[in-house]
């Protein structure tokens, strides 16, 4: 049986990197295509649509918080963002705007292979097989998510799809209700690795998946905070048939 390879497409103005990300990632079983802004969400809506977006956040022009902001107003396609600054603020806002992972610039291009790996792992676009025994459908709070399709469904049934970062870190938190989770285990659980010192990724996850849940971050009742400990699912979770 053979695998379709995984498509890429590289959002980046410097012709040397695009061209060695191409070869190398070319190399390891990847398509690869390089594009602009526009030409990548042009592809989003295309009938082939890619399975992974490396975005530049320096661009010319629509910088890729605007590229970011654009995708995810029609595509939860994963996204991992590289950065040459070195100002914390901007990987944030990158974060918050939807982007599933971050590398700095310079990087080595063993590293973003491995990210690439790991995002793809845990959001590859296509809806996951679900593991045996394990319901398709659960109930916590005033929600119920469909595993298979990766869809929040509210009391009025009005669905909305997850990204799958917000996906994989929700499925933690309904794997471990009313367990106190610390920063280290949601970055371990969700990113298959340790987290890097003073890396703030998991809040902004956490408060752009309160907001999915239409909570306030001050105030959220499902997920909470615990002051120096982490954050707990307080809901009860149950598997519907």
């Amino acid at each position: 049986m053979t695998t379709t390879p995984a498509t890429l497409i590289v959002v980046d103005d410097d012709p040397e990197i695009c061209e060695l990300l191409a070869d190398y990632l070319g190399r390891h079983g990847y398509r690869v295509f390089t594009a602009d802004g526009a030409q990548a969400l042009h592809s989003l809506r295309a009938e082939h649509a890619p399975d992974l977006l490396i975005v530049d956040l320096m661009l010319p022009g629509d910088d890729g918080f605007t590229i970011c902001r654009d995708v995810r107003k029609h595509s939860d396609v994963p996204i991992i963002m590289l950065t040459a600054s070195a100002d914390e603020t901007d990987r944030i806002l990158g974060l918050e705007l939807g982007a599933d992972d971050y590398l700095g610039k310079p990087f080595n291009p063993r590293e973003l292979l491995a990210r690439i790996k790991a995002v793809l792992r845990r959001t590859r676009c296509a809806p996951p097989a679900l593991p045996a025994g394990q319901a398709r459908w659960v109930s916590f709070g005033n929600w119920q998510l469909d595993r298979m399709t990766r869809e929040l469904i509210d009391l009025q049934g009005e669905r909305a799809a997850l990204s799958g970062a917000d996906f994989q870190l929700l499925q933690v938190f309904l794997e471990h209700p009313a367990k106190v989770l610390t920063r280290d285990d949601l970055y371990a659980l969700t990113r298959g690795r340790d987290a890097p010192p003073l890396d703030r990724s998991i809040d902004v996850h956490v408060c752009r998946l309160r907001q999915r849940l239409g909570e306030d971050a001050q105030h959220s009742q499902l997920i909470r905070t615990v002051r120096g400990a982490g954050y707990v699912l307080t809901a009860q979770v149950d598997a519907l048939t």
